[in-house]
């Protein structure tokens, strides 16, 4: 539906007759979980990707979002050139950022991080309920997986065809960056689908990295030579003919390492 000669119109908020001004009932939105940290971009190549990159147009851009993304947040920081933007879980940041990346909006990420509480002296932080669709010999890898991420199972069943289905109560930050890795161990067979469940304490340390990071030593154009050497060592990001700077992450890998661009 389309609205017309009423200014700053929102949704959730009632449209109503003067003579019988009675609301509807407001929509109740749940507060984000996860936050990142939104900026201009300062690596060596800024402005060669995108056509909008200065702090204004990010801002202009963000507020837009706000307009319909009802429940997305966004707050100023120290720096004029960078914005804390928190939403409900890293697929609602990381749709946005694709979005915006595909708009022509070039900007900088910081680190994904969970939204914490405190009720009654004690820390909480949110939990999601996961639903797992598995083959059934991919069983033992996923059960680990979510162990170590200190997921509880609440309940498994056995599907026609050797599938499994699983449901899981994990912490948020147990499910940072868990879809990749997910979609690796089940070698792309795995389907995830996972909902917010609520605030619940804190459950206990939770390893987040398990592997290094693999960068550039040198400026200069990747090549099939030095990327051949590198590629036994991880999970490559980048092919030859690629532009890189020094410090570039360029691979992912068991152990911290630096590697030649040519």
């Amino acid at each position: 539906m389309a609205v017309t000669g009423l200014p700053e119109v929102f949704i959730g908020e009632t449209i109503a007759d003067p003579d019988d001004p009675r609301p509807l009932p407001p929509i109740r939105i749940e507060a984000p979980t996860v936050r990142m940290t939104f900026g201009v971009n300062t690596s060596p190549f800024s402005g060669k990707e995108g056509t909008w990159g200065t702090s204004r147009k990010l801002r202009e851009r963000l507020d837009k979002e706000l307009e319909h993304n009802v429940s997305l947040r966004v707050q100023e920081t120290d720096s004029a050139d960078t914005f804390v933007v928190s939403g409900r879980g890293e697929l609602h940041l990381v749709i946005l950022i694709e979005t915006m990346r595909r708009e022509g909006y070039e900007f900088q990420v910081g680190k994904p991080e969970v939204i914490l509480r405190e009720e009654n002296g004690q820390k909480l932080e949110p939990v999601e309920e996961v639903y797992i669709e598995v083959p059934e010999d991919m069983l033992g890898t996923v059960v680990e997986m979510l162990g170590n991420r200190r997921g509880q199972m609440t309940d498994i069943r056995h599907g026609e065809h050797n599938t499994v289905y699983l449901t899981y109560l994990v912490p948020t930050r147990g499910l940072l960056g868990f879809r990749g890795a997910f979609l690796t161990a089940t070698r792309g067979t795995g389907i995830m689908h996972a909902l917010f469940h609520g605030y619940e304490p804190m459950a206990g340390e939770i390893a987040m990295r398990e592997r290094g990071s693999m960068v550039a030593w040198e400026d200069g154009v990747s090549t099939s030579y030095a990327l051949h050497n590198a590629e036994e060592r991880g999970v490559l990001f980048i092919g030859p003919g690629v532009d890189v700077y020094q410090g570039m992450i360029v691979d992912r890998t068991r152990a911290a390492t630096t590697c030649p661009s040519t």
